[in-house]
């Protein structure tokens, strides 16, 4: 065995969530070397679903310009019946909470290929394909095991040498059949849901009927998702009978009485008019890990929670969970916070993760659930209730949640009205420098106070101990939006994590930030700021 190499953080896995994670990490200026056991991307379409939360995610890590020339935006999800006549419509704004279309459709080969270019912009992050790891593992001292240092033991192509790397973490952006999951000893939480689908991406130059938007055929006979991606690329997804085949003449067939609804598929077509780039059959999943945290070791993306498609947020948790854990791990490894901010990564993305995880399982019950009687009342049932004014709206609104109450999540309703602790800052454009930006890159990547009266001697003391900016709503030259959103929470000012979320606020006429001593411990700030007066 070779002497062993030392990284600050080994990420385990290169796929999207963990270039994202490298690249946010590198942000914070922490260093980080991945391990992936392929030498390039994987070149064919996998995820094609990305929303507002998703592209401001992008923005910050520097590839959100280049990814928008590649997207198309779409108008939302249709729920359709077996005759394609619509039974809900949940539509989906060109221009969300944070900046962007609230659905946009890409393809997963382009995306990855920016965040590849982006990381070797980036001499903070190392990339080692072609690498297999063998193990992970750690000294365990209590319940959530070490704070040491971790090793992982790993094989590079063609070699049987085994080399070893420490760590002072490990991410786990490892998949489904994660290592790092075992290496853990965390299991997976059933959710109920396992059904096995066919999905086809297509490039065609016939006519297609579509909205734009995606649709999902509930239908307990011949469950169906399509989408157009962009250009001529579309995806289908079937639930198919076990063995059945849409290769050959008789598959080919098949696939056009399957694909009957949306395009006419001649029978004597040539094969580059309908051209099938893929087909693969996959396992749909509803899955959570029991713990995504053992020590310095966490688990991101599909090591951590499996979804089924169905409304699109597979890699989107999965970018999510990079985005709340990195500015954390930075924080303790380059300023010492206390180890317990690590406890909140799980602690608010596991509940999140569950409630979308929830909401998909859910869609597609409404598709393939069951053929009694009951099915077909309860499907009506659906129909009927997203008709009521304002529950599509509501239902979309919605998909995202709010973090749940914690250390880091200061939720008071009684004092904010509609707490705004736990939810995203919008982000509209802004005045600064001379030109028209978006709130995050004036933000930069630390803590931030808004506010939208002067700042009191406390607000003062609390961005001085964050090192946080402190910026004035009406300074910033925005349509009004951050003004109309304080008051509509009923704050005066509100205190944005790294990741934009909001820790805490000002109520209406107090100018004191309500539980700094809560959170500032975790942190390292002074622990009261001299100016704070004790929390009510």
């Amino acid at each position: 065995m070779s002497a062993a190499i030392r990284r600050p953080v080994v990420i385990i896995g290169a796929g999207p969530v963990g270039v994202t994670a490298a690249l946010l990490l590198a942000r914070h200026g922490v260093p980080s070397l991945l391990l992936e056991r392929h030498r390039d991307i994987y070149p064919l379409p996998r995820a094609v679903v990305a929303d507002d939360e998703i592209r401001r995610i992008l923005q910050r890590v520097g590839v959100q310009e280049e990814f928008a020339a590649l997207v198309r935006p779409a108008p939302g999800l249709r729920l359709l019946d077996a005759r394609r006549r619509v039974i809900a419509e949940f539509p989906r704004s060109l221009h969300g909470h944070h900046g962007f279309p609230q659905l946009s459709m890409f393809d997963q080969p382009d995306l990855e290929r920016l965040l590849r270019d982006a990381l070797a912009r980036r001499p903070e992050c190392e990339l080692w394909g072609g690498v297999e790891v063998m193990s992970v593992t750690q000294d365990s001292d209590g319940p959530m095991g070490s704070t040491g240092p971790v090793r992982v033991a790993f094989r590079r192509d063609g070699s049987d040498e085994v080399e070893q790397v420490w760590a002072d973490a490990v991410l786990g952006c490892d998949g489904a059949g994660s290592l790092t999951r075992e290496a853990i000893g965390a299991s997976w939480e059933d959710l109920h849901f396992e059904e096995s689908w066919r999905v086809i991406d297509v490039r065609t130059s016939l006519p297609v009927r579509t909205w734009e938007g995606a649709e999902q055929i509930c239908c307990p006979n011949q469950p169906a998702t399509f989408m157009r991606l962009s250009g001529d690329r579309y995806r289908w997804e079937f639930r198919l009978a076990d063995g059945e085949q849409l290769d050959g003449p008789e598959g080919r067939e098949r696939l056009r009485e399957l694909v009957a609804p949306w395009v006419d598929l001649p029978a004597g077509a040539a094969p580059g008019d309908f051209q099938v780039i893929r087909q693969a059959q996959y396992t749909f999943r509803a899955r959570l890990a029991d713990r995504w945290r053992r020590g310095r070791v966490f688990l991101l993306g599909d090591a951590a929670h499996l979804t089924p498609p169905f409304v699109g947020q597979g890699l989107c948790a999965g970018l999510r969970d990079a985005y709340n854990l990195t500015w954390k791990l930075a924080r303790v490894l380059r300023q010492g916070a206390d180890e317990l901010l690590l406890d909140t990564y799980e602690r608010e993305r596991k509940p999140h993760a569950r409630h979308l995880i929830r909401v998909a399982v859910a869609v597609g019950w409404a598709m393939t659930g069951g053929q009694d009687r009951g099915a077909a009342l309860r499907r009506a049932v659906v129909g009927a209730v997203c008709r009521v004014p304002g529950v599509t709206a509501a239902v979309s609104r919605d998909l995202s949640p709010a973090l749940t109450a914690g250390p880091l999540v200061r939720r008071r309703p009684r004092l904010t009205g509609r707490a705004l602790a736990g939810t995203f800052c919008p982000q509209p454009w802004v005045l600064h420098g001379g030109g028209r930006v978006r709130l995050d890159d004036v933000l930069g990547d630390s803590f931030a106070v808004v506010t939208a009266v002067p700042p009191t001697a406390q607000m003062k003391a609390v961005a001085t101990a964050l090192g946080a900016p402190t910026i004035h709503v009406g300074d910033l030259g925005d349509d009004g939006t951050l003004a109309a959103w304080l008051a509509r929470g009923r704050a005066d000012a509100v205190l944005l994590r790294p990741d934009r979320v909001v820790l805490d606020t000002v109520p209406v006429g107090t100018g004191d930030f309500t539980d700094t001593a809560a959170w500032a411990p975790l942190l390292h700030t002074a622990r009261r700021p001299a100016e704070a007066r004790p929390a009510h």
